[in-house]
């Protein structure tokens, strides 16, 4: 039995965020028996009034308690009334006029809107700031005799509290008024304001996968669940996990249907986006799966997985490099395929990861890929060019392996090889901004005219900062786990703040570049390809948006922002997904010459616009993790469907489809596609195996 007394969690982000999961949470919560049902609090940075409007939706069940505004409000659910007396023990040492006028003239500040203030709370916006700046300021406070507390958190919101006011100490005083232990607390958060109530002794807490670096480098040294989902589905498995509930609700148990979607997403699907699936149409899906793991099969070799089936391909000429332990297509099966619990395929993991990082240069560069034949490795590309995603892809998946697995001795084993990696990798950060400066062509798009800052390969580089700063305090190196973890969290400001230009107010204002300048047209609907100093590029990278929700560089509120722009010029017809939206034409000032080589990279091939699967299984992932679940089977009907086709015969799961003819193109039996297309299934619990009947 669960030894759960009370479960406070934030909300935005945490509760909330995924409209299906947040349902699914109160659909089981409600089915707990009342007479054992834990005490239920929410804390939240909004205000309380604020936090009952949101409730008076129906989407979350009632609480008995309400903290609200970053801790300086408790409200009594129960009895329908606020706690005043809570208020009393820092009212007479308060002076919010005094506070407004230091924080006010503090460099960088501007007011947060007036829903967010109230006597007790001050707060600001405050971009990118370091930890050594909020010390300052606290400093400033201070010597003028104030007592505060100040809480920044997403690298924006500047809180400036009565002392020792936080969502921790609200909850403390709350419990103690209660007469509740902490040891019988559990709380759930996503952010830096949240890290106070893990913090408190005893209470147990609940990260979920979303959560910012900010608070995985404040509970750093502190145990806690880390869930392996997003929002309000990482709460559930953690409310399971402490025993709180006996089973997670599975995803389509609160399916929205068009009348109650959010009336933005409503107008862009039409019946056949939606509705359940069919037994013909699950029956399909779970032939691919079981395809998937036949095609997966075929690339298991004695050093890891191969890009492609070595007995179904012909290569020739420089087609020779299939032939290959890829960097980055290996290190992408891994991630797709860490689900399943396979001897050989969990072998073919390891395997992977030890002929990589066995082969990094004296600099610490992985090899773009590894010979097969005779383990010779090769660091270069298309024109002797690096691959720079090799490394962050593989860093990515030693994380996803080790946190699988639990192998903490290959960790071990390999943490010098990893720090060299992410060493070489920091070097490429040659202005010392925060993101890498990108090689032409030195990604996956490696006859593709991207470089400078590259929005697939930035989003790339947070993602492995926070997979290093996780094998470090894995290894109890908590100090570098923690400057690693801040060296993240800045990393993802500084993508939100060069890759989705916005007119908004409370939005940074950038300094004077000729890019910046150009892309203050208008608002973004999506993070832009790419920003150099001399220009940007308002096209849409399919991968790198999907890439940025998947990896928690967007928030909910922008991801849905872009997906519906992506839905809306169809990137998914007739197959999820293309890789780039709107193709460069000829004579276009993106097109170069060499997209005529082999004739790959005209519009709709390849990288230029070309359907990929492996993209594709993520675009479903995207969707689910959106709070859409119905759409997101429909575009996995529509990925089966795509790895059905073939060359020669039905389920190849083909490296990548013309989108202008929907014929399938490049070497078949690709691991990656499988891969990817086995994940999508996996994350939204659809088993293959036992299709239920109508």
């Amino acid at each position: 039995m669960s030894q759960v007394a009370f479960f406070c969690s934030d909300l935005d982000g945490t509760l909330l965020g995924n409209p299906e999961a947040t349902r699914r949470f109160k659909a089981a919560w409600e089915a707990l028996p009342k007479a054992a049902r834990p005490l239920l609090a929410y804390a939240s940075g909004r205000l309380v009034q604020d936090m009952i409007d949101q409730l008076a939706t129906g989407s979350l069940p009632w609480p008995d308690y309400l903290i609200g505004g970053v801790g300086t409000q408790i409200y009594d659910g129960r009895r329908k009334r606020p706690l005043n007396e809570f208020n009393q023990q820092f009212r007479d040492d308060w002076d919010l006029a005094r506070v407004e006028a230091i924080v006010g003239a503090f460099p960088g500040v501007t007011r947060q809107p007036p829903q967010f203030l109230h006597p007790y709370k001050s707060s600001w916006y405050l971009h990118r700031a370091t930890p050594e700046t909020i010390a300052v300021l606290g400093q400033q406070l201070a010597q003028a005799g104030l007592q505060t507390s100040v809480v920044y958190s997403s690298g924006r919101d500047l809180d400036v509290l009565p002392a020792n006011t936080t969502k921790g100490g609200a909850l403390k005083w709350l419990c103690h008024r209660l007469g509740l232990p902490l040891e019988q607390v559990l709380v759930a958060g996503d952010t830096a304001n949240d890290a106070s109530m893990f913090l408190l002794p005893g209470v147990q807490g609940i990260v979920v996968e979303n959560a910012q670096p900010e608070l995985i480098e404040a509970v750093v040294k502190v145990p806690t669940f880390n869930a392996t989902r997003v929002m309000a589905e990482g709460v559930l498995e953690g409310l399971q996990h402490f025993g709180v509930i006996p089973a997670a609700p599975q995803p389509g148990a609160a399916a929205l249907g068009l009348e109650q979607m959010d009336p933005t997403l409503r107008m862009l699907f039409s019946e056949a986006a939606l509705g359940t699936l069919t037994s013909e149409e699950r029956e399909l899906i779970a032939a691919g799966y079981r395809h998937a793991l036949i095609a997966l099969r075929k690339n298991l070799t004695p050093l890891g997985f191969s890009a492609c089936s070595l007995t179904d391909n012909e290569v020739t000429g420089t087609d020779v490099n299939y032939r290959s332990v890829w960097a980055r297509d290996g290190a992408i099966t891994i991630i797709g395929t860490i689900g399943l619990e396979d001897p050989d395929i969990r072998a073919a993991q390891a395997a992977t990861l030890r002929t990589l990082f066995d082969r990094l240069a004296p600099n610490g560069q992985m090899p773009a890929n590894v010979r097969l034949d005779d383990g010779t490795p090769d660091y270069s590309g298309v024109g002797g060019i690096c691959s720079i995603d090799s490394a962050l892809w593989a860093i990515v998946a030693f994380h996803a392996y080790v946190r699988k697995t639990g192998d903490l001795g290959l960790l071990a084993e390999y943490a010098g090889p990893l720090q060299r990696a992410m060493d070489w990798l920091g070097a490429l950060d040659s202005n010392n901004d925060l993101l890498l400066e990108i090689p032409e062509a030195g990604d996956w798009t490696d006859l593709f005219g991207r470089s400078y800052h590259v929005l697939y390969d930035e989003v790339l580089w947070y993602r492995a900062n926070v997979a290093y700063g996780r094998l470090l305090e894995l290894q109890c190196n908590f100090d570098a786990a923690a400057e690693c973890l801040r060296r993240s969290q800045a990393i993802r400001a500084k993508i939100l703040h060069t890759f989705w230009p916005s007119t908004q107010p409370g939005v940074e204002q950038q300094p004077f570049s000729f890019a910046r300048q150009q892309s203050f047209v208008g608002d973004s609907s999506y993070l832009l390809a790419e920003i150099t100093p001399f220009s940007f590029n308002w096209r849409c990278d399919v991968l790198g948006n999907v890439q940025a929700f998947i990896a928690n560089v967007l928030d909910a509120e922008r991801a849905r922002t872009a997906f519906k722009f992506m839905w809306g010029v169809g990137v998914n017809e007739p197959y999820p997904v293309a890789n780039l939206y709107p193709p460069v034409q000829a004579g276009d000032p993106d097109w170069k010459s060499y997209y005529t080589v082999n004739l790959l990279n005209l519009p709709g091939h390849y990288h230029n616009g070309g359907i990929w699967p492996f993209i594709g299984g993520m675009w479903v992932r995207f969707i689910h993790r959106l709070g859409l679940y119905e759409v997101a089977c429909r575009e996995l009907l529509k990925l089966a469907q795509l790895n059905r086709l073939g060359k020669n015969q039905e389920w190849e799961f083909n490296e990548w489809v013309h989108s202008r003819t929907g014929r399938p193109m490049g070497k078949c039996f690709q691991a990656w596609s499988a891969s990817s297309y086995i994940h999508a299934c996996q994350e939204l619990q659809i088993n293959p195996e036992a299709l239920p009947k109508e």
